[in-house]
């Protein structure tokens, strides 16, 4: 599935890991904005190079709302003039995902905004199996699991993220013939 749905796009809300919201319809333009600010206050209190290639990967992954293959995203940088070579989009993805302002879903072999910039988060991906949209939720209670396993094994987790496959409501919902 290609999750190019005409739906509007929906994620976890801004700032929140309340799951049972993370698929609700939102206003985009201003949930895009807003962590495009977040993200690029971040970069610069960082004192990170926010090049206007990187900045436009990131304003991409806000525009679709969803995770995005590097391919996809090469191709709207090359309509737009930025180059149409893979190193391209995979620094700029590269840079996003080491600076916390991007994530990898595995799953999906893609790459999603992350929309808490500058928070420290472990983040859960519910990627739903028909549609392929990805919501970006809390994971605290999985996150503090992980580094109580961890520590009794003398291990320090830098960094997680975690993915669970399912079905989003609208799916759902069409699945069992109630849209």
């Amino acid at each position: 599935m290609s999750g190019n749905s005409p739906e509007a796009p929906r994620h976890a809300p801004a700032g929140g890991s309340d799951v049972e919201n993370a698929f609700a319809h939102h206003d985009h333009a201003h949930c895009a904005g807003e962590v495009l600010a977040r993200a690029q206050a971040e970069a610069e209190r960082r004192g990170l190079r926010f090049t206007p290639v990187r900045k436009r990967v990131l304003e991409i992954l806000l525009e679709a709302h969803r995770a995005m293959g590097a391919y996809e995203v090469l191709d709207r940088l090359a309509s737009e003039g930025f180059g149409n070579q893979p190193p391209v989009a995979y620094r700029a993805l590269e840079f996003l995902v080491e600076a916390g302002l991007a994530h990898r879903v595995q799953r999906l072999n893609a790459f999603a905004a992350c929309m808490h910039p500058g928070e420290s988060h472990a983040p859960v991906f519910l990627i739903c199996r028909e549609c392929d949209t990805v919501a970006e939720a809390g994971a605290a209670p999985l996150r503090a699991a992980l580094d109580s396993l961890a520590q009794g094994l003398g291990f320090a987790v830098e960094r997680a993220s975690f993915e669970a496959l399912g079905l989003c409501p609208t799916c759902r919902a069409k699945l069992e013939g109630t849209l």
